[in-house]
């Protein structure tokens, strides 16, 4: 029993060391990529890998668990050759992975995933004629080289494991131990308990992406690439190439198609009193337009909002653009549509070429700061944020153990009080350099999500209740952040990240499941408006920053809902659907029953085609990145 279960400890702490050991090898490999450093950031990359290190160490070390249960029944010759031929596999396979990755991220610029693989399978002469023969024998010789020094070292480490097995005399109960401690990988496999599994997103750690890259396991990427790899290149073929390009002219905003068109002060709507106010976002969880009466919802929820309203910049026909936060955050803080069959933030790979208005906005000399109070490696949100342009993060962790009583989390109160606090101190602290400059904040709520326990009860119902806190928090917020002087030169702009809970039981084809609000308030705030053309959450990013007379041209999806000469519509995905809305026609097509599902308006119709070439050039762009 004991040889066994020190052998197992010592499988796992094996593969755990060749992990750790190949992030200084990368760095030093890439030297001159990381020239500069200060020298304390390969111990942060090796700290914050090591979550992906263990992952995969837990993977690999399953195998060895089922071969140490049969150990009690079994020590011939052929189980030893079984044994050996496993970690000699493994020797290859790290050893190919480590050598390619090696030898493709000077090139590609991210770490290795399935990329390679459909092009290799698809065609191979390509995949290799970017490749001379030196390179070639030089890769194949290093992966020899590498693999051997690996499988030497696993079965000197398993050769000391071997002279201390025997039969055990009680081989159900050996085998009943080995068991739950193999099941037991399972920990360090999902990441331990919390809502997030393991994923790439847990290494990103700094603004610098080639630190981050540094972090990542490349055969924790490869698995993660390949568990949800996709041609998106082949999906949503409506229509010819040619076609869909015609189409397409007619739906993005004129500075996509022409960047120096400019919009002549006489037709162009100013929002704002001053040149560069500072930004604030509050993305709020699951939020509807049926929780305001000024938007025809429910009376006696979100109040605070439905005040805040009447003194700031509502947009009344305004949709959100899918179903899940990930989806959402990428549209709202990108300006990129949600697709029907992924998550763009599910990889790290294509995100991290997106525009972001966080980026746009610290190359305009803003300061950029993210808050949420949950866990931000869920779906590979810290990798998308840091590589957004963000240069720091609040999350979780950030609050004392105390205040993490949600399943989410911080309550969104603590959050907003962490954000006020900061400003405050911001501003106190004369010794900052930068205080001159604006600030970009954004926060995301998380309290109004199940299981809508709150530290509050005004409504009965619970889920009604829980919109009804994060409400008061708003209120709050806004209350004590006008007592600041930073208030008159602020911009607050709360949008959700998609609707949720409210109203109850409706289906992806009723339009009320994707309306919701879009309040802009603040000091800096005009005057009040009601606008009532229609967008989507990723019609923001080009609205806001042609309003900061800053190009938004890198927004190739994203339209300038205040320009007249932009075409005005708001366009949706979920699973299989996709929605197009204007105010002639409110389209939801089914593509899975290749079918109308909902055709309403003057112009039956009008939509479909724009609707399909929008939806095939959005996954001919994601299949680019």
């Amino acid at each position: 029993m004991k040889e066994r279960l020190i052998g197992l400890i010592k499988t796992y702490i094996l593969f755990v060391c060749i992990f750790i050991l190949q992030k200084p090898l990368f760095i030093l490999y890439y030297s001159s990529l990381y020239a500069g450093t200060s020298w304390t950031y390969p111990f942060l990359v090796i700290w914050n890998g090591l979550p992906l290190d263990l992952s995969l160490a837990g993977y690999l070390t399953a195998i060895p668990g089922l071969l140490f249960i049969a150990s009690a029944w079994t020590l011939s010759k052929t189980f030893r050759s079984i044994w050996n031929g496993y970690y000699f596999f493994i020797a290859i396979l790290l050893a190919v992975i480590f050598i390619v990755d090696l030898g493709l991220y000077e090139y590609w610029g991210f770490r290795l995933d399935a990329t390679p693989l459909f092009y290799f399978f698809s065609s191979p002469k390509d995949a290799f004629a970017s490749m001379n023969i030196w390179q070639m024998i030089g890769g194949i010789i290093a992966m020899i080289v590498y693999a051997s020094l690996l499988y030497v070292i696993f079965l000197w480490v398993q050769r000391g494991i071997w002279r201390g097995l025997k039969l055990p005399y009680r081989r159900l109960s050996v085998s009943g131990v080995m068991l739950l401690l193999t099941a037991l990988l399972f920990i360090p496999i999902r990441g331990g308990f919390t809502v997030s599994t393991m994923n790439t997103g847990k290494a990103y750690f700094s603004s610098n992406q080639r630190l981050n890259h540094a972090a990542i396991n490349p055969a924790f990427s490869l698995m993660e690439s390949l568990s949800k790899q996709k041609d998106f290149s082949k999906q949503y073929r409506f229509m010819e190439a040619a076609q869909a390009d015609e189409l397409m002219k007619k739906l993005v905003d004129p500075q996509v198609l022409d960047s120096t068109v400019v919009v002549p002060d006489t037709l162009r709507t100013a929002l704002f009193k001053t040149e560069r106010p500072n930004v604030i976002f509050v993305i709020l969880e699951s939020f509807s337009s049926k929780l305001m009466t000024t938007l025809g919802g429910e009376p006696d929820i979100a109040v605070q909002m439905d005040s805040l309203a009447s003194e700031g910049v509502l947009f009344t026909n305004f949709f959100a653009n899918s179903f899940r936060t990930d989806r959402g955050l990428v549209s709202i803080l990108s300006g990129y549509p949600a697709q029907p069959t992924t998550s763009i933030m599910k990889y790290p790979r294509k995100t991290q070429n997106l525009p972001a208005i966080a980026g746009s906005l610290r190359d305009a000399g803003y300061r950029t700061k993210y808050y949420y109070g949950g866990d931000a490696d869920f779906t590979n949100m810290r990798s998308y944020l840091m590589s957004s342009g963000f240069e720091s993060i609040v999350s979780d962790q950030d609050f004392s153990v105390s205040e993490r009583l949600s399943k989410w989390g911080a309550h969104d109160h603590l959050v907003f009080n962490r954000l006020l606090e900061d400003i405050k101190a911001e501003a106190a602290d004369t010794t900052m350099a930068d205080n001159a400059r604006p600030f970009y904040r954004v926060l995301q709520t998380s309290s109004s999500h199940e299981p809508f326990e709150v530290p509050y009860r005004r409504l009965a119902n619970d889920r009604l209740n829980a919109f009804a806190y994060t409400d008061s928090c708003v209120g709050d917020f806004v209350k004590r952040f006008r007592e600041l002087p930073q208030w008159k030169n602020t911009v607050i702009v709360f949008v959700p990240d998609h609707l949720g809970a409210y109203p109850e039981q409706l289906n992806n084809q009723s339009v009320d499941r994707y309306q919701i609000p879009l309040l802009l308030v603040g000091g800096a705030i005009s005057e009040p408006r009601r606008i009532d053309v229609y967008g989507s959450q990723h019609d923001i990013a080009a609205t806001l920053l042609a309003q900061l007379s800053l190009p938004h041209q890198k927004f190739v999806f994203s339209k300038d809902m205040l320009n007249p000469a932009s075409p005005h519509f708001a366009f949706f995905a979920v699973p299989d659907l996709f929605g197009m809305v204007t105010p002639e026609n409110l389209l939801i097509f089914n593509c899975e029953a290749d079918a109308v599902a909902v055709d309403e308006g003057t112009a039956k119709g009008g939509n479909l085609l724009p609707g399909k070439a929008y939806l095939q050039k959005l996954y001919d762009d994601i299949a680019k990145r």
